[in-house]
């Protein structure tokens, strides 16, 4: 298996024959230069930043840069030449033809949202995340994730199923698209010690190291591993920056550094002015699962499986796996959670065409009842509530009544 398709992928070429400008992001080794150089016709320039004679004229030169290289173009690892985006900006602003420009980036940086924000009707911007458990184990056409009953039960016939064991195994092998292909490729699980450890120096030399000084990089190791110790748990960063031995303020920017890199994404409480007393801490997330096992040095499944982050790092998973599900989604959906000072908390609330869809995740095959009781809250909410369900380890699909359903995680 030297590749797996994409859900990203359709979007794509429908997004070039619209914008001159299409943007795509995500963590490195996500995959998004293997999916777009795999839609490149023989018509597109392809250059990449990392190449140092090529950055340099980019950071130097942007306008020549710019005319040396034929359109359309596709080029890669664009933050390491912010320079470039303004007169890319000028030239979806004076009428570039649609799919002139198509750009991956590793990071989030403010001229990049700049580009897209100012440039809204010119400009496509989308998220690659790493693999699917649809693109790793399913088949047929991703949708976005929904609790209406006619789209789970597509579902069941587009994703595949796994038992408790089965679903930690995914969990610690994690969903980088070069682990993925090459253990499936050579028929073996491959070394996943070796894979991450590298995965992780890499990632602190040549994406953290561009937006840090890290005078000692075995520190800013110490706090992404004290951060993935606290996956599906409410964010206290004067808590982490103690244990690593650092200020608030720095481990403040250290977390902006990892969202703006997607190693990690910060799910919001859930605010309403009708909803009140409600907690403002975040939750903290990884976006590949595997790496977060590595890190709390789980060396195997079952060791995972009934290690004291079993629950939170299932949390994790089911809940990256939903917003993955909307990667394609051009519509959107918002996602946010729910806990409020007397301790009643919602997992998960998706916020999509002007409705409020609860979801709890729970370590159980056959959950009880009162866990859905909290849905109730959100009644009070200026948005209406839809159909909540319980995301578990169930075989199959099944309700608590007509409002509450029991939803296999396997069916992300």
């Amino acid at each position: 298996m030297d590749y797996i398709k994409r859900d990203l992928e359709e979007q794509i070429p429908v997004l070039s024959e619209k914008y001159p400008c299409v943007v795509v992001t995500g963590p490195r080794q996500a995959g998004k230069t293997t999916l777009l150089k795999g839609l490149m016709d023989e018509k597109r320039t392809y250059v990449n930043l990392e190449d140092f004679e090529e950055r340099r004229m980019a950071k130097k030169e942007p306008v020549l840069f710019l005319q040396m290289h034929p359109l359309p173009i596709f080029i890669d690892e664009v933050q390491y030449a912010p320079e470039l985006l303004v007169y890319i900006k000028i030239a979806v602003d004076n009428g570039a033809e649609p799919g002139t420009f198509w750009l991956a980036s590793s990071q989030i940086f403010p001229e990049l949202t700049s580009l897209c924000e100012s440039s809204m009707e010119g400009v496509a911007a989308c998220s690659l995340s790493f693999l699917s458990q649809h693109e790793m184990y399913g088949s047929g056409k991703q949708a976005p994730f929904s609790v209406h009953l006619n789209a789970l039960v597509q579902r069941k016939r587009t994703h595949s199923p796994a038992d408790l064991k089965d679903l930690y195994e995914r969990i610690w092998k994690g969903a980088m698209p070069e682990y993925i292909c090459g253990a499936a490729k050579s028929g073996k699980p491959g070394d996943w010690n070796a894979f991450y450890n590298g995965y992780l120096q890499s990632y602190i030399e040549r994406d953290a190291g561009e937006l840090v000084s890290l005078a000692d990089k075995m520190q800013f190791g110490d706090f992404i591993r004290a951060a993935a110790c606290r996956v599906g748990q409410m964010l206290n960063l004067h808590q982490i920056a103690q244990e690593v031995l650092i200020s608030d303020d720095t481990a403040r920017r250290w977390l902006q550094v990892l969202e703006r890199t997607h190693l990690v994404f910060c799910l919001y409480p859930y605010q309403d002015p009708k909803l009140r007393r409600v907690i403002k801490a975040p939750k903290l997330f990884f976006f590949d699962t595997g790496l977060a096992a590595y890190l709390t040095r789980y060396a195997s499944p079952d060791i995972l499986m009934n290690g004291a982050l079993s629950g939170g790092i299932l949390e994790n998973y089911a809940v990256a796996e939903i917003m993955k599900s909307y990667a394609a989604d051009r519509n959107g959906c918002r996602f946010w959670y729910y806990r409020d000072k007397e301790g009643k908390e919602i997992d998960l609330i998706l916020e999509r065409d002007g409705w409020l869809c609860p979801l709890e995740v729970k370590r159980s095959a056959n959950p009880e009842q009162k866990g859905i009781r909290v849905f109730s809250i959100l009644d009070k909410a200026s948005l209406p509530r839809e159909r909540g369900g319980v995301l578990c380890l169930r075989a199959d699909l099944s309700a608590f009544n007509s409002n509450d359903l029991m939803i296999p995680i396997w069916m992300i």
